[in-house]
């Protein structure tokens, strides 16, 4: 089922980031130096970490909800159950004057729910239409700081998949070829055993595959795609930090 991502521009493997970084160190050390007696500013500095992409799979649907918060139905304004989970992207760019926030970019997330369905999809002669509700799908637009928030939940399994959340970072979706980028977002097991043992995710019977057990975490460097979730309040947050090289 699951589909090779296209990917126009490209990441950069960690000897190529070393080198750009290398380039523009001063400017990132002036930058942080610069702060010393300073207020602070009101958004993270810029993190250029190199990840790996992944594979798109089959349940993309492009349907230009532009939203923050996926967890609900836009036709009816139904709840999607499960623990909520803010997510937010911190997307850099990464070249040879150094690492900046990338403003202006579409990131678009998607995941299966606590029952481990995607919602939304359905397969008509192999190709996946838009039909039915639409739970746990949508976009933001970064920022000038190069955020990008989501309010979802934290998502279930199905068989043959560990625990996790797609995404996909494009420039300019409206160009021919504007600049794409595409990956999956992954759990600690110890932290998902904790919340899938409660309801709605607990009367989903079955074993649960874990990262181990998952080939596209294992051979795809998933453990680069590892959320560093904390509690908040009665929920979950994570920021992942993303930085791309876009020629």
């Amino acid at each position: 089922m699951d589909h090779d991502d296209v990917q126009i521009g490209r990441i950069l493997s960690r000897r190529e980031a070393l080198g750009l970084i290398g380039a523009g160190g001063a400017v990132l050390l002036g930058s942080r130096s610069s702060l010393r007696g300073a207020a602070p500013f009101p958004f993270r500095l810029p993190k250029c970490i190199v990840r790996p992409s992944q594979t798109e799979g089959p349940y993309f649907v492009d349907t230009r909800l532009n939203r923050s918060d996926v967890r609900s139905d836009p036709t009816d304004g139904s709840l999607c159950e499960g623990a909520q989970l803010t997510l937010r992207f911190q997307v850099s760019r990464l070249d040879a004057d150094g690492c900046r926030p990338l403003p202006g970019a579409l990131v678009d997330i998607w995941q299966c729910d606590a029952m481990g369905v995607y919602s939304g999809v359905e397969d008509i002669n192999g190709r996946f239409d838009t039909v039915g509700k639409q739970f746990l799908r949508g976009h933001q637009v970064t920022s000038a700081e190069g955020m990008a928030r989501f309010e979802t939940v934290y998502p279930g399994w199905y068989e043959g998949r560990t625990v996790h959340i797609h995404f996909k970072v494009r420039t300019d979706p409206s160009a021919p070829r504007g600049h794409e980028f595409v990956s999956q977002l992954y759990f600690d097991d110890a932290l998902t055993d904790r919340v899938l043992a409660a309801a709605p995710y607990s009367r989903h019977e079955g074993r649960r595959p874990r990262n181990a057990d998952d080939r596209i975490f294992r051979d795809g460097g998933g453990d680069q795609l590892l959320l560093d979730v904390m509690e908040d309040g009665d929920g979950w947050a994570a920021t992942f930090d993303l930085g791309l090289h876009i020629e």
